[in-house]
């Protein structure tokens, strides 16, 4: 069955290629998995975040929220404790499960990566055409550069040794960056024009 990689995968993907120094928000106080964090101290029902990690972790978020309703009892200071221990828990737990650095939990409005904040904003709209004009915007602009350097470095590739190099330099950053692009927009385990079903990713 054709179908297409996931909005937000492709625009995090893409936009990944062109990096700028930004945060991913699952990782901020403010984000989506601190937010079904609080929800589930607040209602004593661990349900609404083990969405975000493996099955096979439920177990180590279950002891750190039963400690953090029992610490939480205490008082208002140990309550504060016990809610951020949860919290660095369940975000740490749901960097891993996606193989990236858990850094620590980030302040609110922490600046999210463009393909993420635009891929949030198409959900809540319930419309993908400013993160699909963004996406292929950057891979657009990414492509361009790089081509136009390869083919200017080519045409003097002949001329020395130096020159040579410079031209090597710019083919590989070229042919990688289109390779980027082109897997990210067909998505994993799949060829142009064949894509395969995806697997849904948090964000």
């Amino acid at each position: 069955m054709r179908s297409h990689v996931p909005l937000t995968a492709l625009a995090a993907a893409l936009l990944a290629l062109h990096p700028r120094p930004a945060f991913s928000h699952c990782d901020t106080l403010d984000g989506p998995v601190v937010k079904d964090a609080r929800t589930a101290l607040e209602t004593r029902d661990l349900t609404p975040v083990l969405k975000w990690v493996a099955a096979e972790k439920e177990g180590e978020i279950q002891q750190a929220f039963t400690h953090a309703v029992a610490v939480g009892g205490l008082g208002p200071e140990a309550r504060s404790l016990a809610d951020r221990f949860f919290f660095e828990t369940v975000v740490r737990v749901h960097r891993e499960g996606e193989g990236a650095p858990y850094t620590g939990l980030k302040p609110p409005g922490a600046e999210a990566e463009p393909g993420i904040a635009a891929a949030d904003r198409a959900l809540e709209t319930g419309s993908a055409d400013a993160l699909v004009t963004l996406a292929a915007r950057e891979a657009e602009q990414g492509l361009r550069k790089r081509f136009l350097r390869a083919d200017a470095t080519r045409k003097h590739a002949g001329e020395s040794v130096a020159r040579g190099r410079e031209y090597v330099a710019a083919y590989v950053d070229f042919i990688h960056y289109a390779e980027g692009v082109m897997k990210a927009a067909v998505g994993p385990g799949s060829h142009a024009g064949h894509a395969v079903e995806a697997p849904a990713h948090a964000h």
